[in-house]
């Protein structure tokens, strides 16, 4: 086998999460998740090192940060959308208390008069 070829023998899943997890939890979640999402794992392997190799572009502490804002969006987050994460520089900016929507305004709704609560609905009395 040549040489450039043997290299490709040493890719395997759990070479890759092991990388992953050593970034962080959230990029080794990632890495399984897009693992788990083709019917055969050789076929991921191109994705994971391209996703890994975003340590070296950006930061190992951004792709983890990153991988944790697609995955609260995502069950199975794409390479793209943590790749547009990075570009965009969403992942810099200050996390809130559900990673990264605004929080609910906490007003007092009886300050509109056309706002009506359940008393007026008759919410009250159910049980």
């Amino acid at each position: 086998m040549p040489d450039k070829h043997l290299q490709y023998t040493q890719w395997n899943t759990e070479r890759f999460i092991k990388w992953a997890c050593d970034i962080g939890p959230y990029t080794g979640q990632t890495v399984k998740a897009i693992i788990g999402s083709r019917k055969v794992e050789q076929q991921s392997y191109k994705t994971c090192i391209a996703l890994l190799k975003l340590a070296d572009t950006y930061s190992a502490a951004r792709l983890e940060m990153a991988c944790e804002k697609a995955l609260f969006y995502h069950v199975n987050p794409s390479f793209r959308s943590i790749k547009t994460i990075l570009k965009t520089g969403s992942d810099k900016r200050a996390k809130n208390n559900c990673g990264g929507l605004p929080p609910k305004p906490e007003k007092d709704t009886q300050q509109y008069a056309f706002t009506r609560g359940t008393a007026y609905y008759g919410g009250e009395n159910d049980g």
